[in-house]
């Protein structure tokens, strides 16, 4: 089932009309084609798709989950602190009258993809999990990642760019863990320190 497929389904069972999810799509579409979107696009929307389906089972709010994912990061701007908030705010502003959905817990959910730090509601794990899942890939990959980044704050030069970079990474590897739940700090914890750690030392 391709993207598009998803968005649909979800958002026919969530209770919007055929005709506004049809424009709801092509908003979608236009918001992560922008022209700054090198790594926040339809392909990182897809790829957290695909943990989505591998882990659907271990989800106790499968909807939310799925409606955050289409959703955190419909606002993004390099420059801006306030892209997880607006993005939440309109994901709960479009929602039709009678949602069959936890509204406040999509705002909670899309609002925490921006700390990633771990939640009282193992859903919100998953979806934060599903986020970093990149940091683990292999560092062909990773590299890839860390290139397209780098794009998207190519406003900034790299004697800014970097400290700032560096910062950031650093602080994933103070926490005791990257990832929130059990099953990705087995599987992916190792590779994903491997990688910050090899990206910090090229900076």
């Amino acid at each position: 089932m391709n993207l598009k497929e998803k968005f649909v389904n979800v958002l026919s069972e969530i209770g919007f009309e055929a005709t506004r999810i049809d424009t709801l799509w092509k908003d979608l579409e236009k918001a992560y084609s922008g022209k700054s979107r090198h790594y926040h696009n339809l392909t990182h929307l897809e790829e957290m798709i695909a943990q989505y389906e591998i882990f659907h089972s271990e989800l106790t709010f499968p909807v939310e989950v799925l409606y955050a994912i289409f959703y955190h990061d419909y606002i993004y701007k390099a420059t801006s602190k306030e892209n997880e908030l607006k993005s939440a705010e309109y994901a709960i502003s479009i929602l039709p009258e009678k949602a069959k959905i936890n509204t406040d817990l999509v705002f909670e959910m899309i609002v925490a993809t921006k700390l990633h730090q771990h939640n009282e509601v193992e859903d919100i794990n998953w979806l934060i999990d599903f986020d970093l899942k990149i940091l683990s890939k292999e560092w062909k990959d990773y590299e890839t990642y860390f290139k397209q980044i780098r794009k998207e704050y190519k406003i900034y030069p790299d004697i800014l760019y970097n400290p700032g970079r560096k910062k950031a990474l650093q602080h994933f590897l103070e926490n005791e863990f990257i990832f929130q739940t059990e099953t990705f700090r087995t599987q992916f914890e190792k590779q994903a320190r491997k990688n910050i750690l090899r990206e910090i030392q090229s900076l």
